[in-house]
């Protein structure tokens, strides 16, 4: 293992070689939002009706071990391996309670308007690219107020296969027009980097819920822990003072 300030200077060196950055991709739930904690309430609420783990609430560990980051239809499979159909149809029940807690209680990651705003003033494209269903993925972007922000919202059940196929990403790329080699996505869980690093763009990886270590499998090119970290914003000088030096001016 390298120490951190060579992990650092690797990290660095990936962004940089971004320049002329041109677009940023972001998932959705605990990405631009600490939405998970509303999900796990959601779970808690239903599953003891259908008498899931004997009746008991699930945990937040049990949570993001089986669910954090996962395809509706895969976690369908999970919990009705015999019956797809009763599946999908509790994982609609359970997206509808999660949509009327939403509504009044989603609020954004730390920082977020900050990078929103340095993201505008360099007239980058971006895109939203989530596994949510579009009705959730369409309502949370509404409620941040980024509805005018993102230029696409790409939902997983609308590509061949979802994350953590690198396929939703794929798709970004190609309606914004922008190449892998000038593009970064921020995720938050192992599914999403998974797709990240498949689509062969770096991948900034918060820590909003799910444990460092756990993030780290998935190789991310930098962990922060919200878009207020000081690691963030000297990769985006780094790519600021590269794309200065690309376009000859000061």
């Amino acid at each position: 293992m390298g120490s951190s300030a060579e992990n650092s200077l690797d990290c660095t060196s990936s962004f940089s070689r971004l320049a002329p950055l041109k677009a940023v991709l972001f998932d959705i739930d605990g990405t631009l939002c600490d939405s998970d904690p509303l999900h796990v309430s959601a779970f808690q609420e239903l599953l003891p009706q259908i008498g899931f783990n004997g009746g008991e609430p699930i945990t937040e560990e049990f949570f993001i071990q089986n669910f954090a980051g996962k395809h509706n239809d895969d976690i369908a499979t999970f919990l009705f391996p015999d019956d797809h159909a009763r599946g999908v149809k509790f994982m609609e029940d359970k997206e509808a309670v999660f949509r009327r807690m939403a509504k009044e209680k989603l609020k954004p990651i730390n920082g977020l308007d900050k990078l929103v705003k340095w993201i505008e003033t360099r007239g980058l494209r971006r895109a939203a690219v989530t596994n949510a269903p579009r009705l959730n993925a369409d309502m949370m972007v509404s409620v941040l107020g980024l509805s005018e922000f993102f230029e696409f919202v790409i939902v997983g059940d609308e590509c061949e296969r979802a994350k953590p196929f690198p396929d939703p990403y794929l798709k970004a790329l190609e309606q914004l027009k922008v190449s892998k080699d000038h593009t970064f996505i921020c995720e938050d869980s192992v599914s999403g980097i998974t797709a990240g690093v498949a689509a062969e763009m770096p991948v900034v990886g918060l820590t909003t819920r799910n444990p460092e270590d756990l993030l780290k499998t998935a190789k991310p090119t930098l962990l922060i822990k919200d878009y207020a970290d000081p690691k963030l914003w000297a990769a985006l000088e780094e790519i600021d003072r590269k794309s200065g030096a690309a376009t000859g001016s000061a």
